[in-house]
Formats: structure tokens, C-alpha cells, sequence
């Protein structure tokens, strides 16, 4: 069975990454979405074990000793990682497994698996990024600004990612996604087994 593929999704906040999550889910049967866990507090309509999972500092300080997370960050006073378990049984799978993530535990998944597939999804320009976050209308003034800020930050970061997309329409993003995920599918170092059955069939041809 062919292994699933280990793809970090990162972005600003307000840039639209959960909107894709939820296209990809709704649209293709070969995506998992990883579920993290968070310290911060449920948002309304957010249900635990769905977005987040919702524990406290103290439990998610106790994962962490316990090696219970592939990666941990944390962003805004709150911490984020995440769970192992999920993440390796789906990829035993077959199933490509999305990470959600902040920039921070992206570098490090990088690191602990250098075959992952790191897509940075941003908007056209910060006026628009601005709009999204307040057309939410999740928070207040200063939450927005200091999202902002902490946006001009992990552009920094963007250039350690393999491909960024804008995201003008979740229909092209989307889509622009999935494409990638399947070209990356057929990359010859991901295709060993395949590659030697075909040397080999051409070697013994009677």
C-alpha cells in the first residue's frame, strides 16, 4: 500500500485555511484532517475532538513529557501540537494527513520528516488580510492587530515552505492544492518500490 504523504498546511490568520480544510474534506475521500490539540479556549460553535482538542496547560504540558505530539508550538498564550497517534495510522493508510499548523511547528515537522509536503496559504496583500479578520467578527481591535503583526513575522518563514498559494477563490485554491498533492504523489523519490519493479521487469524480460 502506498504510504499517505505528511502535508503541513500553514498561513496567516484570516487567510483562509480552514475554509480549504473543509473544501478538500468535502470534495475528496483521500484527505485526513490531524485534529490538535490546544490550551486556548473553544470558540462559539467549536465542539471538542472536532476542531480542537480542548485540554489544559497542565495536560498539555504532561503530552508533551509523555512524547504524546509530533510537534508543539505555542502562538498568542496559547500552546498547539500535534497528536502522534492519529497521525502515523493514517499514514499507514494510505491517507494524506493535513497538519494545520503555526509556522513554528512547521519548521520543526520539517525536521523530524523531511519527505513532508509544506503548503503556506496567504491572501493577495495585508489590507485584504485585515478585512478577513475583521469581517469575523471574533475579536476585538487589538486581538486584530496583533494577529497582524504576528502575520509580519511569519512571512519570514514563507520561504521555507514548497509551495505558497493565494487564495483569491476556495474554488481554484482548492483545486490548486489537490494538484500539487497528486504531483507530489508521483515524484520518483517517493516511488522506490515502483522504480526497481520496472528496472527489474526490464532486466528479465524472456
Amino acid at each position: 500500500m502506498e504510504q499517505g504523504l505528511l502535508i503541513v498546511l500553514s498561513g496567516f490568520s484570516g487567510a483562509g485555511k480552514g475554509t480549504i480544510i473543509n473544501k478538500l474534506l468535502e470534495q475528496y475521500d483521500k484527505y485526513a484532517l490531524s485534529i490538535s490539540a490546544t490550551t486556548r479556549k473553544p470558540r462559539e460553535g467549536e465542539v471538542h475532538a472536532r476542531e480542537y482538542f480542548f485540554v489544559s496547560t497542565e495536560e498539555f504540558l504532561a503530552m508533551i513529557e509523555n512524547d504524546e505530539l509530533i510537534e508543539h508550538a505555542k502562538y498568542v498564550d496559547n500552546y498547539y501540537g500535534t497528536p502522534r497517534a492519529y497521525v502515523e495510522e493514517k499514514l499507514q493508510k494510505g491517507i494524506d494527513v493535513i497538519l494545520e499548523i503555526e509556522v513554528q511547528g512547521a519548521v520543526k515537522i520539517k525536521e523530524k520528516f523531511p519527505e513532508a509536503v509544506l503548503i503556506f496559504v496567504s491572501t493577495k496583500d495585508a489590507k485584504i488580510l485585515e478585512d478577513r479578520l475583521k469581517s469575523r467578527n471574533t475579536e476585538k481591535a487589538k486581538q486584530i492587530e496583533d494577529r497582524l503583526l504576528r502575520a509580519a513575522k511569519e512571512a519570514e518563514f514563507i520561504k521555507q515552505y514548497d509551495y505558497i498559494l493565494i487564495n483569491e477563490s476556495i474554488e481554484e485554491v482548492t483545486k490548486d492544492f489537490n494538484s500539487i498533492i497528486e504531483s507530489e504523489h508521483k515524484k520518483t523519490f517517493r516511488n522506490n518500490e515502483l522504480i526497481e519493479f520496472i528496472k527489474d521487469s526490464l532486466k528479465n524480460r524472456s
